[in-house]
């Protein structure tokens, strides 16, 4: 082996590893917002899961474009990946939803059991995308529905309600859209997610208490991002893949 075969594979391993290093930055920013939530620091709180909602935004393409798998084979960015998105989309916002007090404690301890139980089972199911590379099922994204919670002050009922739903419908076989990698209307649904982080950024610059053009930005932007690729899927089985 010549030294320069030698120092293109330490260029590769180092490459890859300086994009595994930011994507394990995401669960650095998980305990700051840990820390936040000690102290009952909501926008803070949710100010670093939004940073972490936004490397985790990055990091795959990233990882896609320089090829990590083929630079080092021997370090599993999925894996990393998903030790991330768990804590970041459904522990820490499980968390937040047994501490915030929407609820009494035993059943805010409940619904927070239901988000971290329902979350672990579909990280484990092989059949969480489907063909078109939508989610199948309610793809465990608590920290935006959470987030919602705190922006609309939803009472208990309501939380509960929401809560219990979302997590049955982690389960069931109805197609929620993943942003990027759904082809169909990406631009409208790329524009309308860019649109859903400026309204949930003012609703943090106004500390979780916007006035009411933010959070009616928020909800119909929410709206769609929640129910488009259900839409979708029904043009598509009673329509006609051809005609959506």
């Amino acid at each position: 082996m010549t030294e320069l075969t030698l120092v293109g594979r330490h260029q590769n391993a180092l490459i890859a590893l300086a994009v595994h290093a930011f994507t394990a930055s995401g669960i650095v920013l998980a305990m700051l917002a840990a820390f936040a939530a000690y102290n009952l620091d909501w926008p803070a709180f949710f100010m670093w899961l939004g940073l972490a909602l936004v490397v985790d935004g990055i990091d795959g393409p990233i990882a896609r474009k320089v090829s990590v798998e083929s630079r080092l084979p021997t370090f599993s960015g999925a894996a990393l990946d998903f030790v991330v998105d768990y804590v970041t989309y459904a522990f820490l916002p499980a968390l937040a939803v047994a501490t915030a007090g929407f609820t009494s404690i035993p059943i805010a301890l409940a619904l927070a059991g239901i988000i971290v139980f329902t979350s672990a089972m579909y990280y484990g199911d092989t059949r969480m995308k489907m063909n078109n590379n939508a989610f199948r099922g309610f793809p465990v994204v608590w920290n935006g529905v959470v987030f919602l919670y705190f922006v609309f002050d939803l009472n208990q009922f309501a939380v509960i309600g929401i809560t219990v739903a979302l997590s049955i419908l982690t389960f069931a076989p109805i197609a929620f859209v993943h942003p990027v990698r759904v082809e169909k209307w990406r631009p409208l649904t790329l524009a309308v997610t860019v649109i859903w982080f400026l309204f949930a950024a003012a609703a943090l610059a106004w500390e979780l208490n916007p006035p009411l053009g933010v959070e009616i930005g928020l909800a119909l932007s929410s709206a769609y991002l929640t129910f488009v690729a259900a839409v979708q899927q029904i043009i598509e089985k009673f329509f006609g893949a051809g005609k959506a």
